[in-house]
């Protein structure tokens, strides 16, 4: 994982954003933050275990069902299995030592 602070690579909506193999964060503060620090590295996980490009493209075919299905782009956001799984192990910072190969399934 290579960290980067850059307020200005992110809109005013996203604390931060994982894209292979870089976390790229809004501001120093977030560095410190284990369990958003967490997620972000459980994203990574998900796009090593879909080469990448598939993550990508999971995610954003997924949000646009999601989106369709409910016309609200937060609600869709907050669904997509991928950030579902991501949050909800965000706090245990163990969760990576455990996980099972595309975990983020369970979260469909």
């Amino acid at each position: 994982m290579i960290l980067i602070v850059n307020k200005r690579l992110l809109s005013g909506r996203f604390k931060g954003i994982s894209l292979w193999p870089f976390v790229i964060v809004g501001n120093k503060e977030l560095k410190a933050d284990r369990a958003f620090i967490n997620h972000e590295k459980i994203h990574l996980r998900q796009q090593l275990e879909l080469l990448v490009i598939f993550f990508y493209l999971w995610y954003v075919a997924e949000f646009l069902i999601r989106y369709i299905k409910c016309g609200n782009s937060l609600r869709a956001y907050r669904n997509i299995s991928l950030e579902r799984e991501a949050y909800r192990r965000e706090n245990d910072l163990d969760y990576l030592k455990n996980r099972p190969f595309w975990a983020f399934l369970k979260f469909l």
